[in-house]
C-alpha cells in the first residue's frame, strides 16, 4: 500500500531547502572556479558559462518558489549567496576579455534589476494562479546574460495541432532552460536529446498548455509548470513545481518532494520504463511524496491522487506509438494517450 504524505511542516521544508541550497551553491561555485581551465574562445567554454548562468537562474527561482515558507530574513540571506555567485562568475568572465568602456557605469546601473528566466521575453511577467495577485521577482542580484544568442530550439510557443520532436543533435544546447508555452493539442517530445542522462536541461518552463502530450526528458534542476490543463506530462527532474493547473496526468521521477498549489484533478504515476536510465534507477525517487501547499487540513488533499496501475499508459504504448509516429497526426497520438 502506498502511503501519501500530503503535509510537511514548515520546519522540515526550511531545513531541506537549506541543505539542498548549500549543496547547490557549493557545486556551482566549484563549477565557476573551473571555468579558467576550459579552452579559451571555444564552444566548450561558452557552454560552461551558459551552464553557470542557468544554475544561478535556477537558484533564484528556487528561492522564489520557497517564499511561502521561508522567512524574509532567510530569503535575503539566500539572495546574497546568489549575488555572490553572480559576482564570482562576472569577475572570472572579466579575466577572459578586457572590460568594456564605461563598464563601471553599466554595472552601477544594473544594481537593481528584474530577474527573469533567460528564455523569458523581457515584457513577460511570472504570475501565480491566484488572479488577484501578479508577481514579478525583483532582487538586487545582477544576473549576467549569456553572450551567444539562445538557440532557436530553446523556445516552443504558440502552436496548435503540432507534432514536435527535439532531435538528439540538439543535445549541445541542453544547458539552456527551454520554455514551452501557449500550446494546444500538441505532441512535444524533448526526450531524445536528454536520453543518455548526461545532457539534461538545466531548468524547464511549461506555461499555458492545454490538451497536449509533453514528454520533457531529463531536467537537472526544477521544472516549473503553470496553467496547464487536460494534458499528460512526462518528466524526470530534481524539483517539481506546478501552479494553477487542472486535469493533468503526471508521469514523474523526482529527486525531491513534488509541490503544487492552486491545482486540482492532478494524477501522478511513476516515470515509464522507456525513459529510465541507470542513473535514475539508482537515484532517490519521491514521485508519490506530494505536497499541496494550499491544503492545511489533516486529511489527504482532494486535489491529487495516484493514478491506478490499470489506468496508466502501458510501456509498450510509449515505445510503439511514439517511435512510429512521424507520419501520424497529433490528434491520433493524443487519442492513443487518452488526451481528449
Amino acid at each position: 500500500m502506498i502511503v501519501i504524505h500530503t503535509k510537511m511542516t514548515c520546519t522540515n521544508l526550511k531545513e531541506d531547502f537549506y541543505r539542498q541550497f548549500q549543496k547547490d551553491v557549493a557545486a556551482l561555485s566549484s563549477q565557476i572556479s573551473s571555468l579558467p581551465s576550459t579552452p579559451p574562445a571555444s564552444a566548450t567554454r561558452t557552454e560552461a558559462i551558459d551552464a553557470c548562468l542557468a544554475g544561478i537562474d535556477r537558484l533564484s527561482h528556487d528561492v522564489k518558489d520557497a517564499s511561502s515558507y521561508l522567512p524574509a530574513y532567510d530569503q535575503r540571506t539566500y539572495s546574497e549567496s546568489i549575488k555572490a555567485l553572480s559576482e564570482q562568475l562576472q569577475n572570472i568572465r572579466n579575466t577572459f576579455s578586457p572590460p568594456k568602456k564605461f563598464s563601471f557605469k553599466n554595472r552601477k546601473k544594473d544594481a537593481a534589476v528584474v530577474v527573469t528566466p533567460a528564455d523569458t521575453p523581457p515584457t513577460q511577467k511570472t504570475t501565480t494562479s491566484d488572479q488577484s495577485t501578479t508577481t514579478t521577482t525583483t532582487t538586487t542580484t545582477t544576473i549576467p546574460r549569456p553572450e551567444p544568442e539562445t538557440p532557436p530550439s530553446s523556445t516552443i510557443s504558440h502552436k496548435s495541432s503540432a507534432h514536435i520532436t527535439l532531435p538528439s543533435s540538439a543535445a549541445a544546447h541542453t544547458t539552456t532552460s527551454p520554455t514551452l508555452s501557449h500550446l494546444t493539442r500538441c505532441v512535444v517530445n524533448l526526450s531524445p536529446c536528454t536520453n543518455n542522462g548526461t545532457t539534461p536541461f538545466a531548468t524547464l518552463y511549461l506555461r499555458e498548455i492545454s490538451h497536449s502530450l509533453i514528454i520533457c526528458g531529463h531536467v537537472a534542476g526544477a521544472i516549473h509548470i503553470t496553467d496547464v490543463s487536460d494534458s499528460v506530462i512526462v518528466t524526470a527532474c530534481r524539483q517539481f513545481r506546478m501552479h494553477g493547473s487542472k486535469n493533468v496526468h503526471v508521469y514523474l521521477h523526482s529527486a525531491s518532494r513534488p509541490i503544487f498549489e492552486d491545482c486540482h484533478g492532478l494524477r501522478f504515476a511513476p516515470l515509464p520504463a522507456i525513459y529510465m536510465t541507470p542513473h535514475l534507477a539508482q537515484s532517490e525517487n519521491q514521485w508519490n511524496q506530494i505536497d499541496d501547499f494550499k491544503w492545511l487540513k489533516a486529511e489527504p488533499s482532494p486535489h491529487f491522487s495516484i493514478l491506478p496501475k490499470s489506468e496508466r499508459i502501458a510501456d509498450q504504448v510509449w515505445d510503439n506509438k511514439l517511435s512510429s509516429s512521424d507520419d501520424v497526426s497529433p490528434d491520433t497520438i493524443l487519442n492513443d494517450f487518452g488526451v481528449q
